[in-house]
């Protein structure tokens, strides 16, 4: 008897579950909501201090990449201002090594016209000590002369052939030389002036 009561009893349980299943999942959800919501608020305080600490350390590295950034972009600007600095004084002074080979130069020539007679002699012994001062200059400050033997193959990028002559040697050769040339570290300041060989 005590069993078909307690079968009734089930019958109609599980008959009021299946009418109205929502009621039995709300008697049953607060208690694993509330078990949820609790491990929540016990994990709550410690990821909320994990990522206090994470954004503080971004932080303080961001503030670090900021400061190294400021600095480069300021030795940078110094750098380039300085190269400025030295490309105006190297175009202002580009000549002054030059001009300073050069006073001596004038000097002589200055003395050579204060002599009221000169003798041939000492007039031709000033000028060739002046030639020497002047060549010294120049190559001081590699000013190279351009001066081909005869015989010499003609090169248009040292040479300007003036005229073809008729001569005794292979043709596109250099005969004569009627001016000097000359180039300043490497680079031609002016050609030679040069007969060539028909």
């Amino acid at each position: 008897m005590q069993d078909q009561e307690k079968m009734h009893e089930q019958t109609e349980q599980a008959n009021q579950a299946a009418q109205n299943p929502q009621a039995a999942q709300t008697s049953e959800a607060p208690a694993s909501d509330n078990g949820a919501s609790q491990a929540q608020a016990a994990a709550s305080p410690q990821q909320n201090a994990s990522l206090e600490e994470k954004l503080a350390a971004t932080e303080a590295k961001l503030a670090e990449l900021q400061d190294a950034f400021l600095r480069a972009k300021a030795d940078t600007e110094n750098i380039r201002r300085r190269a400025q600095e030295d490309i105006a004084k190297a175009h202002k002074f580009a000549i002054e090594n030059f001009a300073e080979a050069l006073v001596p130069v004038k000097d002589s020539l200055e003395m050579a016209l204060k002599l009221e007679t000169p003798a041939v002699e000492s007039l031709k012994e000033g000028v060739e000590m002046t030639l020497k001062q002047l060549s010294a200059a120049f190559e001081r400050n590699r000013l190279i002369e351009i001066n081909p033997v005869a015989g010499e193959k003609l090169d248009p990028m040292k040479h300007q052939a003036i005229s073809m002559v008729p001569a005794e040697q292979d043709a596109n050769t250099i005969v004569s030389v009627l001016q000097k040339g000359y180039t300043i570290a490497d680079r031609l300041l002016r050609p030679a002036l040069v007969t060539v060989a028909q």
